[in-house]
């Protein structure tokens, strides 16, 4: 089954003034985003994108469509339609890894794909993942804690062990090839530092161009549910967002605001009464900087508004705070502005590039942004480290045994 990137969850909508939503007043908004949306992405191969950006596009579409279709009903439903564009263009934030989506741009944001079936979770997490991977290689052959001050290669001679792997220890490795799999944000904060000598212009373009933002999830657990017992996805709609927007005028006072609603986890008898709330861009930053206490009382405060119950309290939370990690510096990939499929092309292209006379391959690049369209997941993350091994393989079928008995890997 091809959900194209968004279950059919059933819904439940609440909204600020604390009413619960009839869904079919406002299903024609859903319909009218989720059609805006197919046709964001046809640009990539017909070209002639009308606007730069994936949230002009939909906003100035959603704008003449809304007063074409809807113009007979009255200007309270009307609204909050348009309320509910605002949110959704606050959820494709949390989808696609950006803060605004003002930011991800028209041209290319067709290039990603979604693999068919639902989400795969892994019962003890992604570290079952990593584990099953280790497990075929030999022991003591990863180190752990050694943080990677620079890579140097050379972009003119052919030498032995052309690349040199120097550590925040002072150690010095010596390869034949490195795979260099940091994620972009740390990628755009660290290239200078981290390449000697520097990453060529053309690639460090599209490591420029290509966006990086923050998705965070805040988990919250209750005693017993306030949402129907068949809902999967929890909206909150704002009734004073009817001019479609997706960011806050003061994040510090407002940054709550970001948060689109919440996803319910089940089965119920395996998590007991708990949802995951999402929230991106710079709204989802800030709120890492509060501490736990603070963002469960906006969290709170936020329920009770929304339901209109005063009573519900949270019994915890739990949130990720992947801005602040220094090893991540966010959580994934888009395609911004001006953004094209050689960008990403651009991004898994080896050191030294061709034409080079020093030794082909000594950089390699792998990771969920060097994915041409699995690009901000974990299965392109993972296609991709094995696309870079396919690669030294394969240079390596071609050359004379004693060169493989040599190499450094």
């Amino acid at each position: 089954m091809d959900i194209g990137g968004h279950p059919p969850w059933v819904p439940n909508f609440f909204s600020s003034s604390g009413r619960k939503l009839n869904t079919e007043d406002i299903e024609p908004a859903k319909e009218m985003f989720a059609e805006l949306l197919i046709e964001s992405s046809e640009f990539q191969s017909q070209g002639g994108e009308p606007c730069a950006s994936v949230g002009d596009f939909i906003r100035s579409e959603a704008q003449q469509r809304a007063a074409e279709r809807w113009k007979d009903i009255n200007a309270a439903t009307r609204s909050l339609r348009l309320c509910l564009i605002s949110n959704f263009l606050k959820v494709e934030c949390c989808v696609n890894g950006s803060h605004s989506m003002d930011e991800v741009g028209l041209g290319a944001f067709g290039l990603y794909e979604t693999l068919p079936g639902l989400d795969c979770t892994f019962p003890g997490g992604y570290e079952c993942l990593i584990k099953n991977l280790m497990s075929e290689l030999p022991g003591g052959l990863v180190t752990y804690s050694q943080p990677v001050r620079c890579v140097h290669w050379s972009n003119t001679e052919k030498r032995g062990n052309p690349v040199i792997i120097e550590c925040d220890t002072g150690e010095r490795i010596a390869a034949d090839h490195v795979i260099v799999t940091v994620p972009l944000g740390y990628l755009k904060k660290h290239h200078s530092a981290l390449f000697c000598p520097p990453l060529p212009l053309h690639k460090l373009h599209s490591v420029q161009r290509l966006g990086f933002g923050t998705n965070n999830k805040i988990f919250v657990e209750f005693d017993s549910p306030w949402w129907d017992a068949d809902c999967e996805i929890i909206y909150l709609l704002w009734e004073d967002e009817d001019m479609m927007v997706d960011e806050v005028p003061d994040v510090q006072t407002s940054w709550i605001k970001k948060l689109f609603g919440f996803t319910v986890l089940k089965p119920t008898d395996r998590y007991g009464h708990v949802l995951c709330g999402w929230i991106a861009g710079h709204e989802s930053e800030y709120m890492e900087t509060l501490s736990e206490q603070e963002v469960a009382q906006n969290i709170t405060q936020l329920i009770r508004r929304f339901t209109g119950n005063p009573t519900i309290t949270p019994r915890r939370i739990l949130r990720s705070q992947w801005f602040h990690d220094p090893w991540t510096c966010g959580s994934y990939s888009y395609p911004g502005r001006g953004c094209s499929l050689q960008d990403l092309e651009n991004m898994m292209e080896p050191l030294p590039t061709k034409g080079s006379q020093a030794q082909p391959l000594q950089v390699l690049f792998a990771g969920e942004a060097t994915h041409a369209c699995y690009y901000s997941t974990v299965h392109g993350a993972l296609l991709t480290g094995w696309r870079e091994a396919d690669r030294l393989i394969s240079h390596y079928s071609s050359v004379c045994p004693s060169e493989l008995h040599k190499s450094k890997l």
